[in-house]
């Protein structure tokens, strides 16, 4: 199979320091939080929890969305989309309105909203877009500015206060399959990097700082890259990986230009996100399914040279988080998966116990928090289970709140965030 990827363009201080580095270091400031690994080493986290137990403070959310929450400080940052594209609303796509929010960390309260009215028609409200809405990216933050994905809207910038700071399109087209935008940001130095799939095939990387272009590498390839990607560091570059159907790229995060490329069997759509540990990447997801683990560095076609192994345990949307040589995911039709990241054999597979609501029942991405693997489902809870080469479930803990889960957990200080379509939820040892 021949590359799909075309590219077209290429003392005192000390105390203070310490201080500022333990109070980023405790941020969860992106998608899956330190790296987007989906690892989270707090300890004495609560691992059973409902509306009558372990529950900090319960915040009613004006809007839907399957972003997951960031917190960035006593800041905790979400977005929801409104106004059109609710099965209780009978609006126009005039009407559709994504909103930023922030909320304290300290006791829910809602600090401020920031409003941004539909710049460009999106596809409509049908299909798949159904199953996650018009506010699926999640924000990302670099304790200055907080920046949001709108799809076809665009990329904005705004303060910690809720001020805009910029606002720039990455395209308004629409890829075959109508199923809108997913991926969401990362930060590299001082460039915001959008993989920007559906609106125009194209990677970004725009200046954090007024939102101009710094590179962009367009690819018919793109299309149906669903998948956030990852920013990965090694002895003389930063590589940035994404997987794209039938391949994986890894393009130089400071130029966009081509590094590598491997053949995958992720066929038709990729929308898992990877993972990386010891200089070797790990990706699940294709309609079909597949599994892949490929080592970093070299040039051009690496299929030949680089591919550590290759499998058939997969999953359509979750990702997966790598703890302690084994790969876990539970997959969007509830099977709990153990892989040995070593050798991608199977250790096993384990359904679950959860309510489907009649379609997909897992949307949200595993996480390894305090040593153990928590699951948030669709509409049946959070299932908790122990690492290791058998099942062992730990918990299941719902809430009394029949809207959708879509979003992947976040940990700050103590405290473990979710949200559903209808609120955003804070646990911790009361």
């Amino acid at each position: 199979m021949h590359s799909l990827y075309k590219m077209l363009h290429p003392g005192f201080f000390i105390l203070a320091l310490f201080f500022i580095s333990n109070s980023q270091a405790a941020d969860f400031s992106q998608f899956r939080g330190q790296a987007g690994q989906g690892i989270d080493t707090q300890s004495d986290l609560p691992t059973q929890w409902s509306d009558d137990s372990n529950l900090i403070w319960k915040s009613k959310i004006a809007g839907r969305g399957s972003s997951s929450p960031i917190v960035v400080g006593d800041k905790v940052f979400l977005t929801a989309y409104s106004g059109y594209g609710n099965p209780d609303q009978n609006a126009s796509q005039n009407e559709l309105v994504r909103q930023l929010l922030c909320f304290s960390l300290k006791d829910g309260r809602q600090q401020w909203t920031a409003d941004i009215e539909n710049k460009q028609r999106e596809d409509v409200y049908q299909g798949f877009i159904t199953e996650h809405g018009y506010a699926t990216s999640t924000p990302v933050s670099d304790r200055e500015s907080v920046f949001v994905f709108f799809g076809k809207s665009g990329v904005l910038a705004f303060d910690m206060n809720g001020k805009q700071r910029w606002h720039v399109s990455v395209g308004t087209e629409s890829a075959q399959r109508r199923w809108g935008s997913a991926p969401s940001l990362v930060l590299h130095k001082d460039t915001v990097i959008v993989n920007a799939s559906d609106e125009s095939q194209t990677l970004y990387a725009l200046n954090k700082k007024d939102g101009s272009v710094v590179w962009k590498a367009e690819a018919a390839g793109l299309e149906n890259s669903f998948n956030t990607p990852l920013l990965v560091s090694t002895a003389d570059r930063t590589e940035l990986i994404v997987a794209v159907p039938w391949e994986i790229w890894s393009l130089d995060a400071e130029t966009g230009k081509l590094l590598w490329y491997a053949e995958t069997e992720l066929d038709n759509n990729v929308s898992p996100s990877m993972v990386e540990k010891n200089g070797i990447i790990y990706a699940i997801g294709g309609r079909s399914g597949a599994s892949i683990a490929i080592r970093l560095g070299g040039k051009g076609d690496v299929t030949k040279t680089h591919i550590v192994w290759r499998a058939k345990a997969s999953s359509y949307v979750p990702s997966p988080v790598l703890f302690q040589d084994r790969l876990y995911w539970v997959n969007d039709r509830g099977i709990a998966h153990c892989v040995n990241a070593k050798t991608g054999e199977l250790v096993y597979q384990h359904r679950l116990n959860i309510n489907s609501g009649g379609g997909r029942s897992f949307y949200a991405s595993a996480m390894v928090i305090g040593g153990k693997i928590y699951a948030v489902s669709r509409f049946d809870g959070t299932i908790v289970y122990e690492p290791g080469d058998e099942f062992k479930q730990v918990a299941q803990n719902r809430f009394n709140d029949e809207s959708m889960f879509n979003a992947s957990p976040a940990v700050a200080d103590g405290r473990i965030l979710i949200r559903s379509d209808s609120a955003l939820y804070c646990i911790g040892n009361k």
